[in-house]
């Protein structure tokens, strides 16, 4: 089976007949910088289910002469992280590093594993497409036929609101769901209804934040 990677070039060769035979692996050449990475994953995703980019920490030999490398952290960053998740994610450690925390990188990859399926869910934004770092970000991939699915928020560096609340999309009203953020895990139960009209109340004291909270249908 012949797989073509359609890569980079800032997604200028994702025209129709392209998407029809390749998919971005590596979706744009301006890896790294979190808000650019949202604003990747959210313009693709209404276009593309299956798409990726790149994270790492330390230096990078690669830096194109047209586009500048980004600072990239010394330390696993998780809003650097949770900002590239994609559903082709490529991870650049170097292992030799006993620095690393490796613990927070075994959390942040079994996060990832959990939610990747939801990726070739339906996609909802929930909120405008933006490269302003005084807003927050936020999307919901559902699959319904597995009664689950996935909100992932970013509170951005220059906001100013700890809280935002986000009206999910797609379920079953009458249903009930198991509702968990992943770095609470204090699962709690709401009705499909109270998520699609109340919505859900994401908070971040600190900032930049990402959020990933995961909904599952109880069955």
């Amino acid at each position: 089976m012949l797989r073509i990677d359609s890569c980079a070039s800032g997604g200028r060769r994702n025209d129709l007949e392209a998407m029809r035979r390749a998919v971005p692996l590596h979706r744009t050449d301006y890896n790294f910088e979190p808000t650019s990475q949202q604003c990747h994953h959210y313009g693709l995703s209404q276009w593309i289910p299956y798409h990726g980019t790149g994270f790492m920490v330390g230096k990078s030999v690669i830096e194109p002469p047209d586009c500048p490398m980004v600072p990239i952290p010394d330390e696993i960053v998780p809003y650097y992280f949770r900002s590239a998740m994609s559903p082709s994610l490529t991870v650049g450690l170097d292992l030799r590093d006993k620095n690393l925390d490796y613990d927070l990188a075994r959390r942040l990859f079994d996060q990832f594993r959990l939610v990747t399926p939801c990726y070739l869910g339906d996609f909802y934004p929930l909120t405008d497409y933006t490269l302003s770092n005084e807003v927050w970000l936020a999307w919901q991939y559902d699959l319904p036929e597995q009664g689950r699915g996935v909100l992932q928020a970013f509170r951005r560096p220059d906001n100013t609101e700890e809280s935002q609340t986000y009206k999910l999309r797609g379920l079953n009203p009458n249903a009930n769901y198991i509702v968990t953020d992943l770095d609470v895990n204090q699962p709690q139960k709401r009705t499909g209804r109270e998520l699609m009209e109340s919505g859900i109340e994401v908070t971040a004291k600190e900032k930049p934040a990402a959020q990933v909270i995961t909904y599952e249908l109880v069955k």
